[in-house]
């Protein structure tokens, strides 16, 4: 069979067929990439998020290539608004879900902690802590019935790298996401639900259209300088494309015995900058 480019291949090379997938911050970057990678691959896909314009692109860009999608504009904060997304979007494809990427966050303000408003450090804490929690609590008895995997995207900030200053909200956030996921790989494992972070580094995405840094960040700010640069791979940020590969990897039967895990992809940016 060949043809179209969302065609399943006859030679199986179709690595989620029939599985539903559900993807937050679907709308832009890293969602986006995977959401359209995951469809390629046979992947049914919801898809979440806060911008509906750009959404609904992204489902025309996957129901035009021949896949399946529905979008499901919403705030991952609001519990009752991510109950409503998977009841109502697991109802369309038969009630099931295979795989949760739970990918949406912000940087939010970038201020030292002496400057931070507590207004603005509960923002991040939010969008990046308690609506990972929230959206993996709700996918958790859909994934139950017949196992799956839950990806969910942290950061080399607060894992690895500690000197981006002005980062200390996001960089909580971050490392947090990491022990909740660790946390949940070992709780779900009786259900054959796998939980594993990916901790990009610098990545070509429009996060930083959710990012504002406060002046006073410069008073914190100590010079370091990387004479070779500070991603020795390519020297130059990585692609939403190549994390969405390793998203695919993770959400398939090719990672089956891989949960509990953080998986760094930043061309060694962390080891030169930790």
């Amino acid at each position: 069979m060949t043809g179209h480019p969302l065609e399943i291949k006859a030679d199986g090379n179709a690595r989620l067929k029939g599985r539903v997938a559900l993807v937050t911050g679907a709308a832009s970057g890293i969602g986006r990439s995977a959401a359209l990678l995951m469809a390629r691959h046979g992947a049914r896909l919801l898809l979440a998020d806060r911008d509906g314009e750009r959404l609904a692109e992204v489902e025309k860009v996957i129901r035009d290539r021949g896949g399946e999608a529905l979008s499901l504009p919403l705030d991952i904060t609001d519990e009752a608004a991510i109950e409503k997304a998977f009841k109502e979007g697991t109802a369309r494809f038969g009630g099931k879900l295979h795989v949760l990427f739970a990918n949406a966050g912000i940087n939010g303000t970038l201020s030292p902690i002496e400057s931070m408003p507590l207004e603005e450090w509960s923002k991040t804490v939010d969008v990046n802590l308690k609506g990972t929690f929230l959206t993996v609590k709700h996918a958790i008895p859909y994934l139950k019935e017949q196992g799956g995997s839950i990806i969910i995207t942290s950061s080399v900030n607060g894992n690895r790298i500690f000197s981006n200053f002005g980062f200390s909200t996001y960089s909580t956030t971050k490392a947090g996401q990491v022990a909740f996921a660790k946390m949940a790989a070992l709780e779900l494992a009786q259900y054959r639900i796998r939980v594993n972070v990916i901790c990009p580094g610098a990545i070509s995405t429009n996060i930083d259209e959710s990012t504002e840094t406060l002046p006073e960040v410069e008073e914190i700010r100590i010079p370091v300088e990387f004479p070779a640069g500070d991603q020795p791979l390519r020297n130059g940020p990585g692609s939403p494309r190549e994390v969405a590969n390793l998203v695919l990897f993770l959400a398939s039967d090719e990672a089956s015995h891989v949960t509990g895990t953080e998986i760094y992809i930043d061309g060694a940016e962390s080891l030169i900058r930790g």
